[in-house]
């Protein structure tokens, strides 16, 4: 079975948002962060990796109870690319296959949508991607064999979108599971996920 690493994303300063989302608590005081690094590990992942950025040094203080690796983005203001490049630049001699991308501010993503990625996984050839009746979302399985691609096309706030986009990507309806809308506003009110292509053939 293949090794697969959890890349939780959660460097973003948040402006509309408040402040980072990453730092952001369910009412029982969960922070989002620890509630996505705790999805990733339950779902089966071998290992976590949180790539932090703004307000680094009091996202890791929120990590401090959790087994996790933590990756600073030292670019993390030019955006996702910029952090998904950090995250696979980390995972590099790392021994395992697959990275499972997540994003911090998706509270209703759990263990159970991860794990169903995961039976997914094809190893290092692997892009599987989470989608939410016809949108595709997050978390995104990318296997090794797909990282220096994705880290040279990665760039602002698109991360690994143009990469996926013109690649033979196996979705998964998880529609059952979570909604998987980021959460965008000081409200707490979802908004429409930054990828917005219909899955293809839904």
């Amino acid at each position: 079975m293949s090794r697969t690493a959890g890349l939780l994303l959660a460097a973003g300063q948040g402006r509309r948002a408040g402040g980072p989302k990453a730092l952001r608590a369910d009412a029982d005081g969960t922070s989002w962060a620890v509630r996505a690094v705790r999805a990733l590990r339950e779902g089966g992942c071998t290992d976590v990796h949180v790539v932090v950025g703004a307000a680094g040094q009091d996202v890791r203080e929120a990590l401090a109870d959790e087994n996790v690796r933590v990756v600073e983005a030292t670019d993390w203001a030019r955006g996702m690319g910029a952090s998904l490049n950090a995250g696979l630049a980390a995972l590099a001699d790392r021994p395992v296959d697959v990275a499972c991308v997540h994003l911090v501010d998706l509270p209703d993503v759990g263990a159970d949508v991860v794990r169903r990625l995961l039976d997914s996984d094809g190893g290092a050839d692997t892009l599987v991607r989470a989608a939410y009746g016809h949108r595709p979302g997050h978390p995104v399985l990318i296997g090794r064999a797909h990282w220096p691609a994705v880290a040279a096309t990665a760039h602002d706030d698109t991360g690994a979108r143009d990469y996926l986009a013109q690649r033979a990507v196996r979705f998964v309806d998880c529609s059952d599971l979570a909604g998987g809308a980021d959460v965008d506003g000081p409200a707490g009110l979802p908004s429409a996920s930054p990828a917005t292509t219909e899955v293809p053939g839904a």
